[in-house]
């Protein structure tokens, strides 16, 4: 009993704070640890050649002797994208649900991981017990099937965890969020409520799945050509009701895109997607149809340049390309930031003669994330004692403090957490009590964690300005054995800009009469004032920093042959 009460409960977030995406959060009591989520986001403009980034998990690599297990609320690659790269470094069992465990297949598949992780399939309404934690995996609703909220018991109360989701009480498939489960352990008492914050600056409710089949039946209707609609492959919601769309109009539909076909193959496999066989056709089959009888589903709603829409929008795709009169529906809103993109493929496909329609022109998309009544109810069923906003960027996590703070609850039982900070919590009482290693850790083709600030500011200087190597050929004295070579990449064209380039060979000479020179010794002081002369000239000259790297050859004289 007394080492109970010495041991307090942390909830640690390694990722999903002030950001939107790379979910991960570390609850640990005593020398016990469990780990909700382990998600990846998608790199930011700056981040230049880098596929995704992950948490850094430095923390539970130390503690991995503590670890009881994985538990993921659901499919979407912001909640289970880092697994693979987890999993080879901390590798403790995964817990989710059918389709979840389904699509986690898929990615360890890729990795060539199956054989060496355990995972365990549990229901909705089941609870799991991990040393001194109790788990209830309860039924909620978002934009993919089988997501799942979470009631952690603790040894110090409980915390609700509500995962991504929102109140749909027409949900496409399987029954709503489970509201009287959750209202039962509200009554019971709630230690630490963590909730969703995405949509919090949106005021009302979040329209439910099924109004986007009456757009879509409302489109489907007066379209004459082809009709190519563009959406997360995880949606499997959305696929079953353009799919549903479909027949009743007469089309067959062609599915394009390794991930879309990937979940589709796994949702069809166990059950979450259902329709005639005869309804899917291989895309190299729409030729032989016509153009209204057919409908292709895509991925590329964010305008991600490599994705299949892109490639369709610049006539790059080998399967499918633009005809004029085609009808594209981008079933998404655009993730922040990814704006530019989607507006850029929308531009190519009315080029290229087709017609459009995106977020601002119909309602052929609805989040999958609670609108502030939703979470006005969440907080009102679960009455929390402490409160911590999670999934969001900053001004959503304050936007959902202040929302708490208006239902009467006291600001200073709520916390804005920090990736890397730790919360400490007993039965009555809460506070931020320092912080673990925390950040990102970027993945670049095979390399996870070799690239950092220092590469990614070399690329950033590369992408913009270029670069300018200057080549000196030097003798066993110290002497300049030939003329200075210059090349350069991204900055200027030598064989245009001779004169430019003659008087950088010019300043790299005088850097060999001012710097000192020792027989045998190094050559950083004449590199060091190359690249201090020529940075200092260039941006005089062009107003440009290029990369400048100098490179000193030293030939030895050759020896007579006696």
């Amino acid at each position: 009993m007394a080492t109970k009460k010495r041991n307090k409960l942390k909830v640690i977030p390694l990722g999903g704070m002030e950001e939107i995406g790379k979910n991960m959060t570390v609850f640990e009591y005593g020398e016990n640890i469990i780990i909700v989520d382990s998600g990846m986001a998608f790199p930011e403009d700056e981040m230049l050649g880098i596929d995704l980034v992950i948490p850094d998990i430095s923390y539970l690599e130390k503690n991995i002797e503590k670890v009881h297990g994985i538990i993921v609320t659901h499919g979407h690659e912001d909640h289970i994208g880092a697994l693979p790269y987890v999993l080879k470094k901390v590798n403790v069992p995964v817990y989710g649900t059918e389709l979840t465990l389904g699509l986690i297949e898929n990615k360890l598949s890729e990795h060539e991981m199956m054989d060496s992780v355990d995972l365990r399939k549990i229901k909705a309404g089941q609870t799991v017990s991990l040393g001194p934690f109790k788990v209830e995996f309860i039924r909620s609703t978002h934009s993919i099937a089988d997501s799942v909220a979470l009631a952690i018991e603790t040894p110090m109360g409980v915390v609700f965890h509500t995962g991504d989701f929102k109140i749909d009480y027409t949900p496409i498939e399987g029954d709503s969020i489970d509201l009287s489960r959750i209202a039962e352990i509200g009554k019971k008492g709630v230690l630490l409520l963590m909730a969703d914050s995405t949509n919090v600056e949106r005021p009302g409710y979040t329209m439910s799945e099924r109004t986007v089949g009456e757009t879509f039946d409302n489109v489907f209707r007066g379209a004459k050509g082809r009709i190519i609609v563009a959406s997360f492959a995880s949606n499997i919601h959305r696929i079953q009701q353009i799919v549903n769309s479909a027949i009743k109009y007469g089309r067959k539909v062609a599915l394009v895109g390794r991930s879309m076909l990937n979940v589709a193959h796994t949702a069809t496999k166990l059950g979450y997607l259902n329709f005639p066989e005869d309804s899917i056709v291989d895309i190299d089959r729409i030729k032989r149809l016509k153009p209204e009888q057919v409908v292709i589903i895509t991925t590329g709603s964010q305008g991600e340049p490599m994705a299949a829409l892109a490639r369709i929008a610049a006539s790059s795709h080998k399967k499918v390309e633009i005809i004029p009169g085609d009808l594209v529906i981008i079933s998404a809103n655009p993730i922040p930031g990814n704006e530019k993109f989607i507006y850029r493929v929308i531009d190519d496909l009315f080029k290229l003669g087709a017609d459009v329609i995106y977020d601002s022109l119909a309602d052929i998309h609805v989040s999958g994330h609670a609108k502030q009544e939703e979470l006005k109810l969440i907080h009102r069923l679960l009455k929390p004692k402490f409160f911590m906003p999670v999934h969001g960027e900053y001004r959503m996590l304050k936007k959902h403090a202040n929302l708490a703070m208006n239902l009467g609850m006291d600001g200073s039982n709520i916390f804005i957490m920090e990736n890397g900070k730790v919360l400490e919590l007993t039965s009555k009482s809460a506070k931020i009590n320092g912080n673990v290693q925390s950040g990102s850790i970027m993945v670049d083709g095979l390399g996870v964690g070799d690239v950092g600030d220092v590469v990614l500011r070399d690329r950033k200087i590369l992408s913009e300005d270029g670069l300018m190597i200057i080549v000196a050929t030097v003798n066993g004295s110290g002497n300049l054995a030939a003329n200075i070579e210059v090349m350069s990449r991204g900055f200027v064209y030598v064989k245009e800009s001779e004169e430019l380039i003659e008087e950088v060979r010019g300043i790299a000479r005088q850097a060999f009469s001012k710097s000192p020179i020792k027989k045998g010794g190094n050559w950083s002081a004449i590199k060091s004032t190359i690249r201090d002369d020529l940075s200092t000239f260039l941006y005089r000259k062009t107003m440009r920093r290029p990369m400048i790297i100098p490179i000193i050859v030293e030939v030895q004289p050759q020896k007579d042959k006696k």
